[in-house]
């Protein structure tokens, strides 16, 4: 076995959805999903194929971020990972959508940080067996800093 990290080629203002599915059905699907959070949401999506034909499927309602997804689809090259590229909108906004979708197995990550995904090969093909999302803690926080995280929802709008 190979074990590999490919970087997630990604401007740092977009976030990526990194995950597994098990059918081609999955591109509309997600394309459904994703379409349906929000009327302002840009995503793009690629999905690789498995079995059959072998190919990258895309879809989006951006065509940059469906290239996007389609050229890092290439470099992961593993059989039934997706990735999305949003726009507009949060991985908050699309998880819950996203996990619905009947095909989906997992999700590896979803994120803003830059990406490394760990890659398994063998001789019956790639796989994905993890990531790398962003860097280790460099302390525990502390009363500010939980008043600070508290603060920051709110402006934001997440809670109350």
């Amino acid at each position: 076995m190979e074990l590999t990290a490919v970087r997630i080629d990604k401007p740092d203002d977009l976030n990526v959805i990194i995950g597994q599915s098990h059918f081609i059905k999955t591109v509309e699907d997600l394309h459904e999903a994703l379409v349906g959070t929000s009327p302002h949401l840009k995503f793009g999506l690629a999905f690789c194929e498995a079995s059959g034909p072998r190919l990258i499927r895309h879809s989006g309602n951006d065509t940059d971020l469906t290239e996007l997804a389609t050229k890092n689809a290439t470099a992961v090259g593993a059989g039934h990972s997706f990735i999305v590229f949003l726009r507009e909108g949060y991985p908050v906004n699309v998880l819950d959508a996203i996990r619905r979708v009947p095909e989906v197995c997992g999700i590896f990550c979803a994120t803003a940080n830059p990406v490394e995904v760990l890659i398994a090969e063998t001789a019956l093909g790639r796989g994905i067996v993890g990531v790398i999302d962003g860097q280790p803690p460099l302390g525990v926080e502390g009363p500010q800093d939980q008043a600070d995280r508290r603060q920051l929802l709110r402006t934001i709008g997440y809670k109350l």
